[in-house]
Order: structure tokens, then C-alpha cells, then sequence
């Protein structure tokens, strides 16, 4: 393909070219978790960089893949990590919003970071300076925390020790 594009549930949904501010979102979070996983046995992807996750579809009873290239993800298990990028869910994934990717980040790609066991997942909406993060309970399902504003710092017991904080990740 000439064009760049994720494969959802076995459906190809084209990507647009990110904007500036994304980028630049993108390359602080990436800055800031790259610099305290040093050294670390969880290692942080910024996109391109493919994320493959096989599931089976019990509403139809097949088999899907889905192909996804999250702005960020953190993988801490490096028996997940192949040539090709990832297969299986990493341990958490970051999303930046975009004009027009907004029901793909907050409906359907949340439905499939759920099911493959994805374990925490924050979207962040840069027009609001807010990050929104879900994590995983004990049956399965995301559960919505307080959102994050632009002077918080961000923890996850996903990566202990890990802070992110939002003035520097919004600092553009």
C-alpha cells in the first residue's frame, strides 16, 4: 500500500498524516517514558511501528487480525517482540487525538485494546490539554479514571516509577 493504513478487525481504515502538535505530544511522551524505562525490561514504541493482534471473534466464530500502529505503546514483556514490531497486546498504549480520528481512538480501538487484554490505555485529547486513562479490572473491562489535566502528573502501576508529567507532554 502506498498509503499508510491500519487493518481493524480485518477492515482497512486509512491514517491521515499527524499534525504538528501531535508530533509534538508524541515526541515529549516518547522523550519522557524513553528516558525513566532506561535500563528497564519495558521498552517504548512510537509509531510506525506495528502492533499485531490476533483474537478470535465469538460474535462470529473466526478468527480476526487486527493491525494497529499506536502512537506510543509500552511492551514489557520482550517474549512479544519480534523483526515485524509486536504481536500481542502491550501493556499499555497511548492515542492522540486528530481531527477525524476521534471515533476510531475513543470507540473502536478502545473495543479492541479491551478484548486482546491491553492492561491500560490513555487518549489524549490535545485541544483540552486532557488525558483521559483506562485500565484493566479483574473481568476484562477498561475502567475510566479521573482525567488527567495539563499540570498533573501521570503514574501507572503498569510501570513502576513511571511520571509523566503533563506540562512537559503539552508544552508545545
Amino acid at each position: 500500500f502506498e498509503e499508510r493504513i491500519e487493518l481493524l478487525r480485518g477492515h482497512i481504515a486509512a491514517m491521515s498524516a499527524p499534525s504538528r502538535t501531535h508530533q509534538k505530544i508524541s515526541i515529549n511522551l516518547s522523550r519522557i517514558i524513553s528516558q525513566q524505562l532506561y535500563r528497564s525490561t519495558c521498552e517504548v514504541y512510537a509509531a510506525p511501528f506495528d502492533v499485531r493482534l490476533p483474537h478470535f471473534d465469538t460474535r462470529n466464530n473466526t478468527q480476526v487480525v487486527t493491525v494497529v500502529q499506536p502512537d506510543l505503546c509500552v511492551i514489557c514483556d520482550e517474549n512479544k517482540l519480534d523483526a515485524k514490531g509486536c504481536i500481542g497486546a502491550p501493556d499499555l498504549i497511548i492515542e492522540i487525538l486528530s481531527p477525524g480520528n476521534s471515533r476510531r481512538e475513543m470507540k473502536d480501538k478502545f473495543e479492541i485494546y479491551q478484548e486482546v487484554g491491553v492492561k491500560e490505555y490513555w487518549i489524549v485529547n490535545p485541544t483540552e490539554k486532557i488525558v483521559n486513562i483506562y485500565i484493566r479490572n479483574e473481568v476484562g473491562k477498561f475502567v475510566g479514571l479521573q482525567p488527567c489535566v495539563s499540570d498533573d502528573i501521570i503514574t501507572t502501576l503498569i510501570v513502576p516509577n513511571l511520571q509523566v508529567d503533563l506540562t512537559e507532554v503539552f508544552d508545545y
